[in-house]
């Protein structure tokens, strides 16, 4: 699956590491609902870290649609409640 990160280009990633991802993406959805804004931070920095560690990125001339579009780490809470889907960011 290729994925965006916004702000930061693209990378493509294999579907065996969407169970860790999706632990993640719960634990922001909770932290967003709750507003936890701490938490918030803390656990979308680790969800995008996540990709870019399992990630392997495409090159900045690549053309290749994105079939999963995630926020840049400065997102606020209210810019990522906006992307949120009954599943999250992440659809399971």
């Amino acid at each position: 699956m290729i994925v965006r990160i916004m702000g930061e280009g693209q990378v493509k990633l294999d579907d065996s590491h969407f169970p860790t991802l999706n632990a993640l993406d719960d634990e922001l959805m909770a932290e967003v609902e709750s507003g936890d804004g701490e938490g918030f931070r803390r656990t979308l920095g680790a969800l995008l870290e996540a990709v870019r560690t399992m990630g392997t990125p495409l090159p900045d001339d690549a053309l290749e649609p994105s079939e999963l579009i995630l926020p840049s780490p400065e997102a606020s809470i209210d810019e990522v409640r906006a992307m949120l889907t009954e599943d999250g960011l992440i659809p399971d």
